[in-house]
């Protein structure tokens, strides 16, 4: 009898434990779980197709590996974790837990997530291809359309979308980077005489500016039309968002300029790319240089801004190179090709 009893006991502790698994499983919980994703080499191959493949211009043969880098999310909005997977992860030592309110607006839908991750690809691909041409001696013509006018911008009522902007002061706007320049020398609130087409129709204006993070903004989003002197094509699956664009620029123009740029090394990196050639921070990145080192890469380009996340964060074989602009991401590159770092910036 008291074997039975006992019997009955450990079969009612192991069902107990049974039901609490399953239950571990079929509650989700409201938080995202950052782990080191894939990271692809740029040079190289994915799922059997060539990531970068140029055409329209002479290109050259490279070696070493540039790597973009990714992280591997579980959870977000219509994809959250289940109890048990939260509870593995505050046991894994590479993974980051966030709530996920922390990383998404209230009602997002699964559906707006990716597809803000696909815009973000397809525009960080765009800037990369400018900014490449233009680092290796390319002429890049763009048409810089008013793509939307802020609501709370002291312009509304002059500027309207899909105008064109053709001057600055009087200083003609053939590009991105001429653009950037020139509003730079206005001062905050100061008014800008901008030259403009409408509907084919030339004219010019006095927009006021607004100050932000101390420059002179107009309250305008941008579409800079780019007029490329090659195609580009690059095949990176379902990876989304824009922190791959660094890599991409460098391997755009690694692969139009003579000479390999890494001198045979294992590089990787992550950042964004805008189409002035300025690097900017992205998410993950402590769990990118992690992805880094697994892959074999030994030299890492990382976002100025990001730097500071880095400290004590960088695994042992790897050096993490600071880059803000895409001068100073080929810069490192060529000096990680040289075993020539002294004086390049680093982080961690």
């Amino acid at each position: 009898m008291a074997l039975q009893r006992r019997t009955k006991i450990v079969l009612g502790v192991f069902l107990l434990l049974v039901a609490a698994l399953i239950a571990s499983v079929a509650i989700k919980v409201p938080y995202v779980i950052l782990r080191p994703g894939p990271a692809p080499d740029t040079l190289g191959s994915l799922d059997g197709k060539r990531i970068l493949q140029v055409s329209g211009t002479k290109t050259y043969p490279t070696t070493g590996s540039l790597r973009f880098t990714t992280v591997s999310m579980y959870g977000g909005p219509g994809n959250r974790p289940s109890a048990l997977e939260y509870a593995f992860a505050l046991t894994d030592s590479h993974a980051e837990i966030y709530k996920e309110s922390d990383l998404f607006a209230p009602e997002t839908t699964r559906e707006q997530v990716e597809q803000q991750n696909a815009a973000e690809m397809t525009g960080s691909q765009s800037a990369a291809e400018v900014v490449a041409a233009r680092k290796a001696g390319f002429t890049v013509p763009e048409t810089i359309e008013i793509a939307a006018v802020s609501e709370k911008a002291a312009a509304k009522k002059l500027l309207r979308t899909k105008d064109v902007i053709t001057s600055v002061n009087g200083v003609a706007v053939k590009d991105s980077p001429t653009l950037q320049r020139e509003m730079k020398k206005v001062k905050p609130g100061e008014k800008v005489k901008l030259g403009i087409t409408r509907a084919g129709k030339p004219m010019t204006l006095e927009v006021p500016t607004q100050e932000v993070d101390g420059r002179a903004v107009m309250g305008v989003a941008l579409n800079p039309k780019a007029s490329l002197p090659f195609t580009v094509k690059l095949a990176v699956g379902d990876v989304g968002g824009p922190s791959a664009g660094l890599m991409f620029t460098l391997a755009i123009y690694d692969t139009v300029t003579p000479g390999p740029l890494t001198g045979g090394k294992h590089i990787a990196g992550t950042g964004t790319m805008n189409s002035v050639g300025e690097v900017g921070p992205i998410g993950g990145v402590k769990e990118k240089v992690v992805g880094a080192r697994e892959e074999g890469a030994t030299a890492f380009l990382a976002p100025a801004d990001n730097c500071a996340e880095l400290k004590g964060n960088v695994p042992d074989g790897l050096s993490v190179y600071r880059v803000a602009t895409i001068d100073e991401a080929v810069k490192a590159v060529e000096g990680i090709a040289k075993n020539d770092t002294k004086g390049l910036a680093r982080c961690g």
